[in-house]
């Protein structure tokens, strides 16, 4: 089932006297079949905007769609949505296939489906999240991940016209997360629903998501594929929050950046302005000629390469640049780097 979703200038405040709005005139267009994440840092609005897209929050104004339906006054029941939350949310004395059938058989006699067919479907459901064998078990006998794919059988139960997740995998440990991602994906491309889930785990995002939505401050700052947002940064927030970067002060001259009095090899469309240069430590190399002069201040192991952490000569910053494991300098050496890449922000 795929249905595109429009959310359109929602605004939402949860008192009068909030200092700014939890959401302030957000849109986003989320593609039928698309697998989208709202990602941002604590209180950039992500949870209360998917929240809306449910119907659990209403906005001040706005409107959702579901395809050209206008869902906007419309209950959770009604926009047919299916929701997981972070925590579960099971019914702890049901069993898996109970909690997977619990809301077919809550529907109005009108609705319901055979009791048959809803024991065939809670069955196919727990196959295809790789439950099948525990379906008598409860809650409290399966592990973080195995309640998590129970949430999101029960989800997908009531055939949903979306799928929204809320951090979904925020209560697990860090393996338990990384093959939970790849198990997500396959399912979401297998149903085709379409999906929106909040994250604050950039990692998360970028692997998993079709489109990324960055928020900060109750507004979009940037939506784009995983390699347009990492890549292309449109804002110093985005650039700061995906990834890893340094920053140095910096100017846009004769149509290039110049840090200090060194002009480097990066065009920029800016002219005669002061701003924020943004580099990440793969955008850093080593130079065996020109460049700039550095000394190594640290370095440390980050899996299969190393981290150094550089002094910029006649004090212009420090920055951090990503080496072969094979290299390891020691604090006091002296290298010369140059910029093979960065982003450079006006100041203002």
């Amino acid at each position: 089932m795929t249905t595109p979703i429009s959310v359109r200038d929602i605004v939402k405040s949860f008192t009068p006297t909030q200092g700014r709005a939890a959401l302030n005139g957000v849109s986003l267009d989320v593609a039928s079949g698309e697998l989208m994440a709202l990602l941002g840092p604590s209180g950039s609005g992500k949870t209360t905007l998917l929240r809306i897209i449910a119907g659990l929050e209403i906005a001040d104004s706005g409107t959702v769609h579901f395809g050209s339906e206008d869902a906007s006054a419309k209950t959770v029941q009604e926009r047919r949505v299916g929701f997981v939350f972070q925590n579960y949310a099971l019914f702890k004395h049901l069993t898996v296939e109970e909690n997977v059938s619990f809301g077919l058989e809550i529907r109005p006699a009108a609705r319901r489906p055979p009791a048959a067919e809803i024991r065939r479907r809670a069955r196919e459901l727990i196959e295809l999240v790789q439950l099948a064998g525990l379906e008598k078990r409860r809650p409290t006998q399966l592990s973080g991940g195995q309640r998590q794919r129970v949430a999101l059988a029960r989800a997908l139960a009531v055939e949903p016209k979306v799928l929204l997740l809320d951090e979904p995998f925020g209560a697990l440990d860090a393996k338990v997360r990384r093959d939970l991602r790849h198990w997500l994906r396959a399912i979401c491309t297998r149903t085709g629903h379409t999906t929106i889930f909040v994250t604050h785990d950039q990692d998360e995002a970028l692997e998993l998501a079709d489109r990324v939505a960055v928020l900060s401050g109750g507004r979009i700052e940037q939506v784009g594929t995983p390699d347009e947002v990492y890549d292309h940064p449109a804002t110093p927030f985005v650039h700061s929050f995906i990834g890893e970067a340094s920053t140095l002060s910096a100017e846009a001259r004769e149509g290039r950046i110049h840090i200090g009095g060194h002009a480097l090899h990066l065009p920029t469309p800016h002219e005669d302005v002061r701003g924020t240069f943004f580099v990440r430590p793969q955008d850093v190399a080593i130079s065996d000629a020109a460049g700039l002069d550095a000394e190594i201040v640290a370095m440390r192991r980050t899996g299969a390469t190393r981290r150094a952490e550089i002094a910029l000569a006649a004090d212009l910053g420090h920055v951090e640049i990503e080496v072969p494991a094979a290299i390891n300098f020691r604090p006091g050496d002296r290298i010369k780097v140059r910029f093979v890449r960065g982003s450079f922000f006006p100041d203002g």
